[in-house]
């Protein structure tokens, strides 16, 4: 499983349940992307509202098969929809750092 190293920033509202967290991470490009979804689809330990934010999280991804194993400066293609989630703008593929990524 690969998930994407990303920051847990707020707790957005408590409905629905478990509650709901903005979480975001900026791509290779410098660009940064926001999701918004319940706590429990993001990897890390439990989150609530009294939180110390920002907690690094993980997201669950796919990365774009290349042929090689990536070093730390390469860039790795990734979809995040194994968990149907999409950025606040509408996207669910990324370039990013490999270093961005971990293994559980």
């Amino acid at each position: 499983m690969v998930l994407l190293r990303c920051e847990a920033v707020r707790w957005v509202d408590d409905e629905p349940q478990p509650g709901l967290v903005e979480v975001r991470f900026t791509d290779a490009n410098q660009q940064q992307w926001t999701f918004i979804d319940k706590w429990s689809v993001f990897s890390g330990d439990g989150l609530a509202p009294n939180s110390r934010y920002p907690v690094e999280v993980g997201i669950l991804c796919d990365t774009t098969p290349t042929g090689s194993t990536p070093d730390a400066s390469d860039t790795v293609k990734i979809s995040v929809t194994p968990w149907g989630l999409e950025s606040l703008e509408g996207r669910t593929e990324f370039e990013v750092w490999a270093d961005q990524l971990a293994t559980s």
